[in-house]
């Protein structure tokens, strides 16, 4: 996987950049000037990141496993030490499939029924390989969400859920918060 230089990942045109940020050269950017990320962020080959009107912010010690996806109207924004394992969708946006409008961007407006919601992975949450999240979800600091699930609904702190729809299975352990504690203690100015 071949990473652009910072000089590159700088012409890009995000509205933030931090240090220590990793992007493949096969990844995609829509709306730049509404992402931001912060320090030690990497993403991976085959990205798709389109940031809408509300924009996407992406925290410190990130990372964007190969194929991911993060498109939609509404803000999206992970929060430090979260991630995406691999082909991992996030909408912030979605047509109704009702039958009740029309569906895709080919159509005019008037005639489609878009809903977008915020989406927001807080601190330590993680997403495994496969999954969807759907608008207006908030993934709670320190969830972990199963591959292959579909996340409908807010998901509370330090939950473990898997499924389709995504539901609580157990309790994750809250160990990387010293873990963090530690990393953070060691990354601090000397």
């Amino acid at each position: 996987m071949a990473m652009l230089e910072r000089a590159e990942v700088e012409a890009l045109g995000f509205a933030g950049v931090g240090r220590d940020v990793e992007i493949s050269e096969r990844a995609v950017f829509y709306g730049a000037s509404r992402i931001t990320l912060g320090d030690a962020v990497r993403i991976d080959d085959f990205c798709v990141v389109s940031a809408g009107a509300g924009g996407i912010a992406i925290g410190s010690h990130v990372h964007l496993a190969v194929g991911c996806t993060l498109i939609g109207a509404a803000r999206i924004s992970l929060e430090d030490f979260s991630g995406l394992s691999s082909r991992v969708s996030v909408y912030s946006s979605s047509d109704d499939y009702s039958g009740a409008a029309l569906t895709n961007p080919t159509v005019p407006d008037c005639y489609r029924a878009v809903a977008h919601g915020e989406v927001r992975f807080g601190r330590h949450a993680i997403v495994g390989a496969g999954s969807v999240i759907l608008p207006g979800v908030t993934l709670e600091e320190g969830v972990a969400v199963g591959a292959l699930s579909l996340v409908t609904k807010r998901c509370a702190a330090f939950g473990v859920y898997a499924g389709r729809p995504a539901r609580r299975v157990k309790e994750r352990s809250r160990e990387l918060l010293r873990l963090e504690a530690a990393l953070l203690g060691e990354d601090a100015p000397r």
